[in-house]
């Protein structure tokens, strides 16, 4: 697995269902209480070591690379909050909170992260670690 297209491509279906999951599920600042859930338990369910409670709804996965330890370090960083505003769309995926929408992108940015994140840790083709930041109210609070 060399191809880090088709590394996360193998999972794709799998990371589709989760945005959409993500989209229908908006929760506002400092609320992301599902959504972290849902990050904790993919990071865990990969072996990737996690901490939570950063920010109140923060999570932080840690990957290590398998080459040497350099001491060298990258943080990668999704938000997951959403806006306070009504969706207006008819997808089945549409948000189910009224009031509440992921309009900026957050749903993507959170799944394109755990993508990231599980194909370091399948791959570990990496000198030094990687950290997985997921951040809560970035939109406000």
């Amino acid at each position: 697995m060399s191809d880090p297209v088709e590394g996360v491509r193998r999972h794709h279906q799998e990371f589709i269902a989760l945005r959409r999951d993500i989209h229908a599920h908006p929760e506002l600042a400092f609320d992301e209480a599902r959504t972290a859930q849902i990050v904790a338990d993919k990071l865990t369910g990969w072996g990737i070591e996690m901490h939570r409670g950063l920010a109140r709804t923060g999570v932080v996965g840690v990957v290590k690379g398998r080459k040497g330890s350099s001491g060298r370090a990258i943080g990668l960083r999704a938000d997951m909050d959403c806006l306070p505003m009504h969706e207006q769309n008819s997808f089945a995926h549409k948000s189910q909170h009224s009031g509440r929408m992921h309009a900026c992108g957050h749903d993507g940015h959170t799944t394109m992260l755990l993508a990231a994140g599980r194909y370091l840790q399948e791959t570990r083709n990496f000198d030094g670690t990687a950290f997985l930041i997921f951040q809560p109210a970035e939109d406000g609070g």
